[in-house]
């Protein structure tokens, strides 16, 4: 009896704090949109932000999210899904492995504030390029290889050993068999893990301050050579994305609207965020689905 009284009661303090995080996650949640969709429309997303008159948007906070999310990505996820085959295929136990296992360890408790005042050493003053989307996305790089790393790593070793080897005694070299067979079941848990990490560097702001900058210049969209000073794809101009914009406003912005640019912005930060989760879990389960049937 005993026993079965500590068993309910631990499954009800399990359930309480379940239920406590989720409360507090829904009011935080609410909060911010019930402030903040009010003032999303077309204009304000498609809008520059001004900095003495109110009406100003965001729009073009978040196309350089967007394209250093962009830029991010395809720095870090080659790296981190070589590294993670090298640790889970190739990497055999020694000093050179844990070494490498110590330095991702650090890597991922690092904050990001010191990635920031790294980045703004090494990516902004020694390389001569400045406050930069190409400075801000190799210090995000920073920040997301230990867990892109992690991802490959796992959703690698969670393949079934079976595989391998039937791969391997088909007369498939090994590289064959990680191309052709690993790789494939193990895509769902690398696009999951892969859209995670980007909503993670979608929302990052600390280490942006000092390498990508806090304003933006005057950007023409109809300018597509990415070397000239005002196109918005060129990857060495100075780039404020939104969750910089939300600190900026709310720091030292001189406009009178400053709730309503905050609460807008905050909004819009919340609902990308929350749409690349879902569509991370959505995508994962899907092709688990198409692999599986097949």
């Amino acid at each position: 009896m005993n026993a079965r009284l500590a068993d309910r009661l631990a499954t009800i303090m399990f359930w309480m704090g379940a239920a406590a995080v989720l409360a507090i996650l829904a009011l935080l949640l609410g909060y911010i949109l019930w402030h903040g969709i009010r003032v999303i429309d077309w204009r304000f997303l498609t809008t520059p932000p001004q900095t003495i008159i109110a009406g100003g948007g965001v729009g073009p906070q978040i196309f350089n999210s967007f394209y250093l999310l962009l830029l991010t990505m395809l720095i870090s996820a080659p790296l981190g899904l070589l590294a993670g085959i090298y640790l889970a295929e190739y990497a055999s136990r020694g000093r050179v492995t844990e070494y490498i296992r110590l330095s991702i360890e650090a890597l991922t408790s690092l904050p990001s504030i010191v990635v920031g005042l790294f980045g703004l050493l090494i990516f902004v003053n020694m390389t001569g390029w400045g406050y930069s989307l190409m400075s801000g996305a190799l210090a995000l790089t920073v920040i997301n290889l230990p867990l892109m790393v992690r991802i490959s790593e796992e959703s690698i070793r969670s393949v079934p050993s079976e595989l391998r080897e039937a791969s391997l005694a088909l007369g498939a070299t090994r590289w064959e068999t990680m191309w052709r067979v690993i790789l494939p079941s193990a895509l769902p848990g690398l696009v999951t893990g892969a859209i995670i990490a980007a909503g993670r560097v979608f929302g990052e702001a600390a280490a942006l301050l000092y390498t990508a900058g806090m304003s933006s210049p005057i950007l023409n969209f109809s300018d597509l050579n990415p070397w000239s000073p005002t196109s918005p794809l060129n990857p060495f101009r100075p780039a404020e994305t939104l969750a910089v914009h939300i600190w900026k406003i709310n720091s030292e912005a001189l406009i009178p609207d400053v709730r309503r640019v905050a609460d807008g912005s905050a909004a819009v930060l919340i609902l990308v965020v929350l749409l690349f989760n879902i569509c991370a879990r959505w995508l994962g389960r899907r092709i688990y689905r198409r692999l599986t049937a097949t």
